[in-house]
């Protein structure tokens, strides 16, 4: 039995446990071409949200499609071990439990770690089930996996022996709150509303002042020098004196150089190289003391004085006070200025001197750069982000890639002495002993003498070998897998991660492969609310993925996504749009049930239906055409709305009423035959985009083995499309929609047959007659040469086409309501007529007003003509 409703939940659960039973989705390499997805990772820390629906959503499209067309689909899924993120949430679990990360060692911590990552790590991964993602399971990845780390660590150590890793004491972004250093691209700049303080120095042995103007009052406890500009007047006098900075009366040398800007505030600037990167280039050419203030949460240490362990921003505060009461504030004035703040943990960043690996990137970039900017050998979608990727890099710098956390792969440097230079780089403890003997030539050299450097790798170190570590193509690159599977297809991802990530993989790629790591990069948009704002917590618009699954069926929430999912846009999301999935399904569901509801005899095949079949087939032909053009541009939405207006107007509306039998009697087996056939054809162009209604459908239709399972069904072949035939049907409906409005009007029911007369002026096709005559229950239809007296009559371009009055209609009245409505649109004519042959009007108004005035005039003019033509007929 069919059911009457499409029970989505149900559906669901059947039909993947069912792919899964079968393994459709486990791909191994065999003879066929492969088609490769590599998912990007999400956090191991993360649960399913809208961007996640949508991304994943489209790369399941692919997939499928993929898989239709006879392609060995491979698309891996995966996690990754986000290290701030996920150590952040280790931490705080661990506070709530009376337990302090500093307390523990390394090995502790990390137990924690895991068995943390064991419990939460991976719901998504079970929640993108739910959404009906074909990933090969067999094939999951974590990029903490012991092949995925040897992966990371062997790249580190190829890279340092190549002499493009080196350790430098560098300036780098310090997150106070996750306690490491980020990257340049892992700071997020935000406008903020701050102060400016004007302060004053003394000129010792003097009573003179300078005033220096400062957005942190608190750094002037690390201030080593103030420097004017060598050429300024106002400043000569000051050559070779010293300066007192306030509260910590610290005596300091007033430099000059040509880096101060003149015109700028006072022309004195405070130089605190410790807190500021060109504050530290200024530092290291004039050779100043450097004088670090804070801890590494951001509180001051003992060069603090007083203010010694309490959190900079409630020194700021305090510190502006005390400088008021000694009479060292001039004034403080508002400031808007940009504000350095933690992608992650969303910390405002402190510059700090440190010790940290670096990467050189100068000459890695530049077979990514000539790949996707000059080759097109890797192509972006939209194109426009080209511009994004070639900003970035051409203006790369060198990648900070330690980072001060545990929970990540532990930079493989083993120091054999306390002097900085004293380490060697190897994979393993073992190896790393006979580098270290080798040398300090000191033989007797234990494991024990060696201390592994604490730093873990950025979290992007790891994430940048992704398509090549998920087939182990970095420790073994000969092996099957990779060779088979790699370069893969497409990467689906979002363009905030465009340099982060996909530039960085396209770097390796190049690095260890020498082959790009993907051919074509989709960027999809955020999803919005209906109101265009991003969606978050605190707002409270971000709706529950499962819970709309739970409300619409999964179908119906990627059909409603993708919808408005144009690449590259941000989407903004209605639940409307999910509801509109749902009626979709819906109407497919029922028009599946109409045809299986006609009983089918062997009887002749009617005129009308041969016809259909063949308009359809052509129409069916187009939209393929359509769709496959859309993918080869990674329009996803656009071939989605194709096939829904295929399914919807011209399978539902049209085709299945121009073969519709008659009320209880049955159905040509020959007819029926080609509308399953039809509908499998629509199944399989669906099946990408609604994988549960499509299957439940297809296993309904007829007995199936698992071989013929849609999942793994063909796509349909493309043929040419009969573009003749087609523009002879939109003709033919427009006859037929003229049939329904006069039914309508005149209360003709449709049980009544009705004769047509046709003037054929177009020389329209008589191909679809037979349509016609079935869809407006026309009896005879004949094609004259002059019009015809008393009968009703409307137009199809220069066609006219009349329906002798039966009767059923009151002529008298009919008359009486055409002049009453030729009367109303003769004085709204009029009164258009009039606005236009003003002249002021005619010169004051937009040009968009007039030309909607004008349109207004014709189309009175020509209703007009047509009622004027009608009352004739009439009388």
């Amino acid at each position: 039995m069919i059911p009457a409703q499409f029970e989505a939940k149900t559906v669901e659960k059947k039909w993947y446990d069912y792919w899964m039973q079968n393994k459709y989705f486990h791909s191994k390499p065999d003879h066929r071409t492969p088609y490769t997805i590599v998912i990007p990772p999400p956090n191991v820390t993360g649960v399913l949200h809208m961007g996640h629906m949508l991304n994943n959503t489209i790369q399941d499209v692919l997939i499928r499609r993929a898989r239709l067309k006879g392609f060995n689909a491979c698309w891996v899924p995966g996690t990754d071990h986000a290290s701030i993120a996920t150590e952040a949430k280790v931490v705080a679990k661990l506070k709530q439990e009376g337990i302090n990360k500093n307390d523990l060692s390394r090995e502790e911590f990390l137990k924690h770690a895991w068995e943390w990552t064991d419990k939460y790590g991976g719901t998504i991964l079970e929640q993108l089930k739910q959404l009906g993602c074909s990933c090969d399971w067999d094939r999951t990845k974590f990029t903490m996996d012991s092949d995925m780390s040897a992966s990371v660590i062997r790249s580190f150590v190829d890279l340092y022996n190549k002499g493009m890793i080196y350790r430098g004491y560098r300036m780098v972004n310090w997150d106070p709150e996750a306690k490491t250093t980020l990257s340049d691209e892992e700071v997020i700049y935000e406008e903020r509303q701050g102060k400016l303080y004007h302060l004053k120095y003394q000129i010792e042995g003097s009573n003179e002042f300078v005033t220096i103007a400062t957005t942190r009052p608190e750094t002037i406890l690390g201030d080593t020098a103030i420097c004017i500009h060598p050429e300024d007047e106002r400043y000569q006098h000051l050559k070779g004196k010293k300066a007192i900075v306030p509260i910590c009366n610290r005596v300091i040398p007033i430099i000059f150089d040509e880096y101060v800007d003149m015109e700028f505030g006072t022309g004195c600037l405070k130089v605190t190289p410790a807190h500021d990167v060109n504050d530290k280039e200024l530092g290291a050419k004039h050779n100043l003391e450097i004088i670090d203030i804070f801890n590494e949460d951001a509180t001051l240490n003992s060069f603090g004085l007083h203010y010694q362990g309490k959190d900079r921003f409630v020194v700021r505060e305090e510190i502006s006070k005390e400088l008021e009461t000694i009479g060292a504030l001039t004034k403080v004035e508002n400031h808007l200025n940009k504000v350095g703040t933690s992608e992650r943990t969303k910390a405002v960043i402190e510059p700090r001197l440190s010790d940290q690996w670096f990467l050189k990137m100068e000459e890695l970039v530049k077979p990514a750069i000539k790949a996707v900017l000059e080759s097109d050998e890797i192509k972006l979608y939209p194109s426009r982000f080209n511009n994004t990727y070639a900003h970035w890099l051409n203006n790369i710098r060198d990648w900070n890639i330690s980072r001060q956390l545990w929970w990540g792969q532990q930079i493989p440097a083993y120091y054999y002495g306390e002097g900085k230079e004293d380490f060697v780089v190897a994979e393993t403890p073992a190896e790393a002993l006979e580098l270290a003997k080798q040398k300090t030539g000191n033989a007797s050299l234990q494991v024990s003498d060696l201390k592994q450097d604490a730093d873990a790798l950025d979290t992007w170190f790891s994430s940048w070998l992704w398509p090549m570590a998920v087939f182990g193509g970095v420790m073994n690159p000969e092996n099957e897998d990779f060779k088979y599977y790699y370069p893969t297809n497409d990467l689906v991802t979002g363009p905030d991660i465009l340099f982060f990530w996909v530039a960085r993989m396209i770097i390796a790629g190049y690095e260890y492969a020498d082959a790009k790591p993907f051919s074509n990069v989709y960027l999809t948009g955020l999803v919005r609310d209906k109101e265009g704002r991003k969606m978050s917590k605190s707002l409270g618009n971000s709706p529950d993925p499962l819970g709309l699954i739970e409300k619409f069926g999964a179908d119906g929430v990627r059909c409603g996504l993708l919808l408005s999912a144009s690449a590259g846009n941000d989407i903004l999301f209605d639940e409307e749009l999910c509801n509109q999935g749902k009626a979709f399904a819906n109407k497919i569901w029922n028009a599946f049930r109409l045809i299986k509801g006609w009983e089918v005899a062997d009887i002749e095949q009617p005129e009308s239906s041969k016809v259909a079949i063949e308009w359809y087939e052509a129409k069916l032909q187009k939209t393929l055409a359509e769709i496959e053009d859309n993918f080869d541009k990674y329009r996803i939405s656009d071939a989605l709305m194709a096939i829904y207006k295929l399914v919807w107007d011209d399978f539902c509306s049209w085709f299945l009423e121009m073969i519709k039998p008659g009320y209880q009697q049955p159905i040509d087996r020959k007819t029926f035959d080609k509308a399953i056939e039809m509908l499998e054809a629509n199944l399989k162009l669906l099946h990408p985009f609604m994988p549960f209604l499509t299957e439940e459908i297809w296993q309904h239709i007829a007995e199936r083995t698992p071989e013929q399972a849609l999942i793994v069904a063909e796509w349909p072949k493309m043929t040419s499309a009969n573009e003749v035939l087609i523009a002879d049907f939109d003709f033919a409906t427009d006859v037929i929609s003229g049939i329904r409005t006069i039914r309508k009007d005149k209360n003709i029911p449709f049980k009544d047959t009705i004769e047509l007369k046709v003037v054929n002026n177009e020389k329209a096709s008589v191909f679809f007659d037979s349509i016609i005559k079935k869809l407006g229950n026309v009896t005879n239809l004949d094609y004259v040469s002059e019009k015809v007296d008393g009968a009703l009559s409307y137009r199809v371009k220069s066609n006219e086409y009349f329906i002798p009055i039966t009767g059923n209609i009151d002529i008298d009245a009919e008359i009486a309501k055409l002049t009453e409505e030729l009367n109303y649109t003769k004085g709204f004519l009029k009164s258009v007529q009039a606005k236009l042959s003003n002249e002021k009007f005619v010169a004051g108004a937009p040009e968009k007003v007039i030309e909607m005035e004008r349109k207004k005039e014709a189309d009175a003019l020509a209703k007009i003509s047509t009622i004027e033509q009608s009352l004739v007929s009439l009388k």
